[in-house]
């Protein structure tokens, strides 16, 4: 990622909410596993393939700090982005035998370390919905929990009004999910490290609840974003967080990362 600095990309509208705080369906990272997809409740869909450039490109967002996902689409950045994916290493999936969600530590823990937004009071589940929220409102008295908000969602390219009283609306997205960390190689890790990653930022995105149960704990050669347009900025984030966590990826899933960055 060096050489990218803090360049600003051309039609991104970045807009930062203030902190949140947890809801009551914290630990729907990936739900069932499926191919479908379905119409977001309440959303209105703003793009279409290429979509517009709200949200950040992954290549300006290293950390993860940044709000929501843009399209990647200069020559340069393609380049870029087929680079980063080619040092990905690869292995053979392992099995997912011992497999919990618990095993990455409670769902949304503020106390993970060495990651950003940690220990500061809110839990990493609003922690994503202010990151990427906007017209955020707080549950009275609290400066954490969020009770609504509008998002853009990069998957669909859908604005979806968000309330508390539907919280399955919005999922966050391991976008390496947990059980496929799991199988290429966190089994042996240690409780910390798991607990890293499935607090990461960089690995989290608030999506479409419906889109996002689609996925499953599917790798990119099985399961894409809908919305085309977004799909190699999707690949550029999966290899980051594999980077970052040193994990290998199937020979499939970098070749399909690698195919969407062409």
């Amino acid at each position: 990622m060096g050489g990218h600095g803090s360049r600003l990309v051309a039609g991104v509208s970045v807009t930062l909410a203030l902190l949140a705080g947890c809801g009551s369906l914290e630990d729907l990272d990936s739900g069932k596993t499926g191919t479908g997809q379905s119409d977001t409740k309440g959303g209105k869909n703003d793009a279409g393939d290429k979509g517009d450039a709200r949200g950040t490109n992954p290549l300006d967002n290293p950390e993860g700090t940044k709000p929501g996902l843009a399209p990647i689409s200069s020559g340069k950045d393609m380049d870029d982005a087929r680079a980063l994916i080619d040092k990905v290493p690869t292995k053979g999936r392992g099995p997912k035998t011992g497999y919990d969600r618990d095993e990455f530590g409670y769902a949304w823990a503020d106390n993970a370390d060495g990651i950003p937004l940690a220990h500061n009071g809110c839990d990493t589940r609003n922690d994503l919905l202010k990151r990427d929220g906007e017209d955020i409102e707080y549950r009275s008295g609290s400066k954490c929990v969020i009770v609504s908000m509008t998002l853009y969602d990069p998957y669909t390219g859908k604005t979806i009004d968000w309330t508390k009283q539907d919280a399955s609306a919005v999922q966050i997205d391991h976008v390496m999910p947990l059980s496929y960390d799991w199988q290429m190689g966190a089994s042996r890790w240690s409780d910390a490290e798991r607990k890293r990653i499935a607090n990461d930022p960089l690995n989290l995105l608030p999506v479409d609840g419906s889109t996002n149960s689609s996925k499953g704990d599917s790798g990119p050669a099985t399961w894409l974003p809908p919305r085309k347009g977004i799909r190699c900025s999707y690949a550029v984030r999966f290899a980051q967080v594999a980077l970052k966590y040193d994990l290998p990826v199937t020979t499939a899933d970098k070749a399909a990362m690698a195919d969407q960055c062409r």
